[in-house]
């Protein structure tokens, strides 16, 4: 699952980041609101976690725009303001919830949890191909009936490629959805990653599953 925080404060956002991804996330940050937003208009994410009081943009007018727009990423917002009336009018915004500074970290992870698997009440959580299956709510995979140990990565990518199964991905779309802002654009990441999948997901199978589209990229789909 992919997590854009943006956080002016460089101490709270560098530590928040760390531990999301030991949480198994993949989290890219922005330290100001003209970027934030920049980010969270070209890409894609589960969930954006957003400060209120930003320097460039607030995270206010951020919401409003996005909204407006048409993005439905879950967005958890985040203030030192406790009044009633902050709270709603970021509701009223489109903000999903809403977490007031000082927090503790335990809480904005199980709000975060709470907020994906709501959004998985309106969305299939087990995707199928053939007789591989991946549960999004309890992120474990398995392939006629054994379970598959995967990388947080490896899970990404699994997850990017059967929610979009039938459809080419280009290696740079896989790139920035699974890495982001981490990818080097002349790395052969995501072609590694594609070979360390197929030994889990294909090898020993009859029937292999992640196709490669020369000149292109990838895509998962049962040609049989």
């Amino acid at each position: 699952m992919r997590i854009l925080f943006i956080e002016d404060d460089a101490s709270l956002q560098e530590i928040i980041s760390k531990r999301l991804k030991r949480e198994g996330y993949i989290v890219e940050s922005c330290l100001d609101g003209a970027t934030g937003y920049s980010f969270a208009s070209c890409g894609e994410y589960d969930c954006i976690i957003l400060d209120m009081m930003l320097p460039k943009m607030s995270g206010l007018q951020i919401l409003i725009k996005l909204r407006e727009e048409g993005n439905h990423s879950k967005i958890l917002v985040l203030t030192a303001k406790d009044s009633v009336s902050d709270r709603v009018t970021g509701l009223n915004a489109g903000a999903d919830d809403y977490l007031v500074k000082p927090f503790v970290f335990d809480e904005l992870l199980a709000r975060i949890r709470v907020l994906m698997r709501r959004d998985g009440d309106s969305k299939n959580s087990i995707l199928t191909l053939d007789n591989l299956s991946l549960n999004l709510s309890r992120h474990c995979a398995t392939r006629a009936g054994s379970d598959i140990s995967l990388t947080q990565k490896e899970y990404a990518l699994l997850e990017y490629l059967m929610q979009n199964q039938g459809h080419v991905l280009s290696r740079l779309q896989i790139a920035d959805h699974v890495w982001g802002a981490e990818f080097e654009y002349d790395s052969n990441i995501v072609d590694v990653y594609i070979r360390y999948l197929r030994r889990k997901i294909d090898d020993g199978q009859q029937k292999k599953l992640i196709q490669t589209v020369r000149g292109f990229g990838y895509v998962m789909r049962d040609e049989n």
